[in-house]
């Protein structure tokens, strides 16, 4: 069976062909960060549009890559959410338009579900049960992967997601997009010690996230560092790379897996 896959959930375009005999034959992927860098985060009528101008020009592509004509397609799948709903319409339209002419399934894939269960297109798949972090943009959580359909999400942010702290807090900082990046690059000039953040919810009990008042505390130091070095003509480019180191090593601590399963 040959399958394409499509993934328009944000701000990247992604097509893959899939074979179960053969495994992953192509895949191409077409990144928005220049487009939403102006704005410091995802706009998402942007996003929308930009999908709508690459799909099909992608699709052609993986189609020479993979070496098949989009006759021998047996199935297309597409991700039906979460995501950015002008996005996802983008790729279900394209999906299913495509399947509906070619008289084939169209296949809804639930985003989070396609990244549970990536793990196992590698050579070294991991065997069930087994216990799954994902981290982007839009999403943290821990899930028990017991088996295909079979998950428990066992702790989740209750706030932001990590990516979307690190993205808040670069703009907070008056620096680029996206923040993951940018944010440890700066770190690595940082000052160690020079701040101390804490480390939310590590006090109470379960496995769920926090990240908005890392944030905050992270805008405040901004906030009051900031006037403080201006005032003795000091060096806010260091400040910047002393607040990223304080923010980054608590936010990777605070997504250490637990030591036992579920």
């Amino acid at each position: 069976m040959i399958v394409l896959g499509i993934e328009s959930s944000c701000d990247e375009t992604g097509l893959a062909v899939y074979d179960s005999e053969r495994g992953l034959r192509a895949h191409v992927l077409h990144s928005q960060v220049e487009l939403h860098a102006e704005y410091g985060g995802v706009v998402p009528e942007l996003a929308s549009r930009d999908h709508i101008r690459y799909l099909l020009p992608l699709a052609e592509d993986v189609f020479a890559q993979a070496g098949i004509d989009k006759s021998q397609l047996d199935a297309v799948a597409y991700t039906a959410g979460p995501g950015l709903i002008g996005a996802l319409m983008s790729g279900a339209a394209v999906a299913r338009s495509l399947a509906w002419a070619l008289d084939i399934p169209a296949v809804e894939v639930h985003h989070m579900e396609g990244h549970l269960l990536a793990p196992l297109l590698e050579d070294k798949a991991p065997e069930f049960p087994f216990v799954a972090l994902l981290v982007s943009g839009g999403h943290t959580l821990l899930a028990h992967v017991r088996a295909i359909g079979d998950y428990e999400i066992i702790g989740q942010s209750l706030d932001d997601a990590a990516g979307e702290a690190f993205d808040k807090t670069a703009k907070m900082l008056g620096m680029g997009y996206p923040g993951g990046p940018v944010l440890a690059q700066a770190a690595q000039s940082g000052r160690p010690g020079a701040f101390t953040f804490p480390r939310p919810m590590t006090d109470r009990p379960g496995l769920d996230f926090s990240f908005s008042g890392l944030k905050t505390f992270a805008l405040n130091t901004w906030q009051q560092q900031r006037k403080h070095v201006e005032d003795c003509a000091g060096n806010i480019e260091q400040l910047r790379n002393d607040i990223a180191l304080a923010f980054e090593p608590v936010s990777y601590t605070h997504l250490t897996l637990p030591t036992t399963s579920p």
